[in-house]
């Protein structure tokens, strides 16, 4: 992806002035939206390292499914707290498309946001 392009996540923004430059390493999520999307925005580009790197110790799997097959479409943030996000995300595959809804929970680790688990009501 190039940094011009529009950025995944949908903020408007272009890729390298949004979760290009989470991606890349030359910043970190402030919040927990912005990790989110930013996660987002990693499946949609098949940067399964980030996903890795963002998701808690305790709670990664061993090797992370990007979904193959899947174009992501695109992502409606429904509601956020400070350290919980509720998200559609919509894909379209090999059967048609379809949506992923959750509502994520997230944790500062090591001094940054990161991925823990979907949420429990």
């Amino acid at each position: 992806m190039d940094a011009s392009d529009d950025c995944p996540c949908g903020s408007g923004f272009s890729y390298g002035d949004c979760c290009g430059r989470l991606h890349d390493g030359t910043a970190f999520a402030a919040t927990a939206e912005q990790l989110m999307r930013s996660r987002y925005s990693a499946f949609a580009i098949g940067d399964a390292a980030y996903l890795e790197d963002t998701w808690h110790p305790d709670t990664r799997p061993q090797r992370v499914e990007l979904g193959e097959g899947l174009e992501w479409l695109s992502l409606h943030v429904v509601a956020a707290t400070d350290d919980e996000v509720e998200f559609v995300a919509r894909f379209r595959g090999p059967g048609g498309r379809g949506f992923v809804r959750e509502r994520s929970k997230f944790v500062e680790y090591g001094g940054r946001w990161v991925y823990l688990a979907p949420a429990e009501d």
